[in-house]
C-alpha cells in the first residue's frame, strides 16, 4: 500500500492521574543543577478511524495510585466512555511496556488481543527482576495478569517492527525497560509518534538526557534519534509524561487532548 493510499487515524491522550510534587532533579539521568518543581502526568492513548480502534497502554488503579502516592483522577479505561467507547468494544491493545502506570487494568478489557514486544516479557519475567532497582516500576499482579493471557492465546508477540495495521506502526526503542515500544501513526497532519516513556517529557529528548529510570542509557539516547526518524517534526513526538501536552493539544473534553490535530501553542 502507498503511503498516499494509507488510511488515517484520530489519535487522543486522555489523562488520568498525576503527581504534582516532583522535582526536576528526578526527571533528567544527568545532574539538574535546579530544584524546580515539575510535575508528571499519566496518559494512555486512543487511536481510531471509522474501521478500527486501538487502545496503547492501559494506566493504573486507585489502590495502585494511593501504593505509589499519585493523584488519581478518573479510571483510563472507563474514561473511554467519553469519546462514546465501552471496555467491551476494544478488541486490539497495545502495550508500550509492563511499567505498572501503562500495564495495569487489563482485566477490564475481555474482549482484547494485547500487543507487546517479546522482550519485554522476557524482562519482566527474567532473571533481571531480580533486582529491587529494575523491578520497582513492576506491579507482579499486573505481570501475572498478562501472563494468563499468554496462555488464553489472547497475546500478541512483536520482535522489533510490526504493522499492527495499514498507518499503525510499532517499533522496538528499548532503553528504559528491555522491549519498550512506541507506536506510529498515520494522522491528517502526518505520522505522530507516541514516544511513550522512550522520552518522558519533551525536556528527556531536547536535552539528551534520559529519564533516570532506565536499562540501556546508550538504547535510550539511540531512541531519541529513532523517535526524530519517525516522526515528521518533532512537533509529531507525544512524549509520555509531560504536562506540556495537554497545554499543546485542544481538549475536546475530560481531559482528553486531540493529537491529530495541529499543535494549539508551541
Amino acid at each position: 500500500m502507498s503511503k498516499e493510499d494509507l488510511p488515517t487515524y484520530e489519535v487522543y491522550a486522555l489523562r488520568y492521574a498525576t503527581s504534582q510534587n516532583r522535582r526536576r532533579r528526578e526527571n533528567f539521568i544527568a545532574q539538574d543543577p535546579h530544584d524546580e518543581a515539575m510535575p508528571m502526568d499519566y496518559f494512555v492513548w486512543l487511536i481510531r478511524n471509522d474501521k478500527r480502534t486501538v487502545l496503547v497502554d492501559t494506566g493504573f488503579n486507585q489502590a495502585a495510585a494511593q501504593a505509589r502516592g499519585r493523584t488519581f483522577l478518573r479510571c483510563p479505561i472507563g474514561a473511554l466512555s467519553a469519546l462514546e467507547l465501552s471496555s467491551e468494544q476494544v478488541t486490539d491493545v497495545v502495550l508500550t511496556h509492563l511499567h505498572y502506570d501503562h500495564a495495569g487494568n487489563i482485566d477490564l478489557l475481555p474482549q482484547a488481543t494485547f500487543h507487546v514486544q517479546e522482550k519485554e516479557l522476557h524482562y519482566a519475567c527474567g532473571r533481571h527482576m531480580c533486582h529491587g532497582v529494575l523491578r520497582h516500576a513492576y506491579d507482579v499482579e499486573d505481570v501475572v495478569d498478562l501472563v494468563r493471557r499468554v496462555y488464553a492465546e489472547r497475546v500478541k508477540f512483536h520482535q522489533p517492527q510490526a504493522s499492527l495495521a495499514p498507518g499503525i506502526e510499532l517499533y522496538l526503542i528499548g532503553g528504559h525497560t528491555q522491549g519498550l515500544q512506541c507506536v506510529r501513526v498515520r494522522t491528517a497532519r502526518g505520522w505522530l509518534v507516541l514516544a511513550s516513556d522512550a522520552s518522558h517529557y519533551y525536556e528527556n529528548m531536547m536535552r539528551a538526557s534520559p529519564f533516570p529510570i532506565v536499562f540501556n542509557v546508550a538504547d535510550m539516547l539511540d531512541g531519541f534519534d529513532t523517535l526524530r526518524a519517525l516522526a515528521d517534526s518533532p512537533e509529531h513526538i507525544i512524549p509520555g509524561h509531560d504536562p506540556l501536552v495537554c497545554e499543546h493539544y485542544r481538549d475536546v473534553g475530560a481531559e482528553i487532548f486531540a493529537l491529530h490535530e495541529p499543535p494549539i501553542k508551541n
